[in-house]
């Protein structure tokens, strides 16, 4: 079980550093936006393979709260890059 833990690990580092290379050098601001809403994704599986690993189940509260808080981060910044007013 620890090596398929592992492997997950490794799979969402490799990833993170995809998308940090995105947000780095993305030729819009939509694909830097994308690449940071996948970054808390990121955050919230790292946080699930934890849970997973130690059995505590607090920090499956913590990744569904940064599910929640990225959701509306994300439909925030949409709304302001399409010109929108926020309190529409």
């Amino acid at each position: 079980m620890d090596q398929i833990i592992l492997g997950c690990v490794a799979a969402l580092v490799a990833i993170c550093f995809m998308c940090l290379y995105r947000a780095w050098r993305g030729p819009t601001v939509a694909d830097r936006m994308v690449a940071i809403d996948i970054l808390g994704i990121l955050v919230v599986g790292f946080c699930a393979l934890w849970a997973v690993y130690t059995e505590r189940g607090f920090l499956m509260d913590i990744a569904l709260a940064w599910l929640l808080l990225s959701f509306i981060g994300t439909i925030t910044l949409a709304k302001y890059l399409g010109g929108q007013q926020l309190d529409e």
